[in-house]
């Protein structure tokens, strides 16, 4: 299986780069990982709502770019669906087995997402209806996966 996880945004914090490492190289015995990080846009301090639909549909294009057809797609996006960690767990083993081996996830920037990009999701899935920085949701993201994998395997990690 092949995880890639598209975001928007550099990440720059080292303690969540180490965090994010940490996390990735211990899916390494279950999938392998890809990280695309995209150029955010620059959004200037009192945009207008057009700037933010241009900007959202210049992230949105950057994004699809990185997403073949064969993609399952996961979109973080706040109005998503909620999961236990048991049941996103059972989603991910339900995805593979339903023939898929690529398995992508996409945190949008600042502005959130494009609605195309929203349309291409597989699922839409939320954290909560907290609002999280990209850089840190992709750290709770790469735990919550690899917390899916240990449930899996019936180990007691996840409690």
């Amino acid at each position: 299986m092949k995880i890639k996880l598209i975001t928007v945004g550099k990440l720059k914090e080292k303690y969540l780069k180490d965090g994010i490492a940490e996390y990735i190289k211990r899916l390494g015995r279950f999938a392998k990982v890809e990280q695309v990080e995209l150029v955010d846009e620059k959004t200037p301090d009192r945009a207008s709502q057009l700037e933010n639909q241009q900007i959202l549909e210049k992230e949105g294009e950057r994004i699809l770019s990185k997403i073949s057809d064969k993609e399952y797609v996961i979109v973080l996006a706040i109005e998503g669906k909620q999961f236990p960690s048991e049941k996103f767990s059972q989603t991910i083993d339900q995805i593979m087995t339903s023939g898929y081996s690529n398995l992508t996830f996409v945190i949008g920037g600042s502005l959130g997402l494009s609605p195309e990009v929203k349309k291409r999701g597989n699922l839409l899935m939320s954290f909560g209806q907290l609002t999280l920085p990209h850089q840190l949701m992709k750290l709770v993201l790469v735990e919550q996966i690899y917390r899916a994998f240990m449930i899996q395997q019936g180990s007691p990690y996840h409690k």
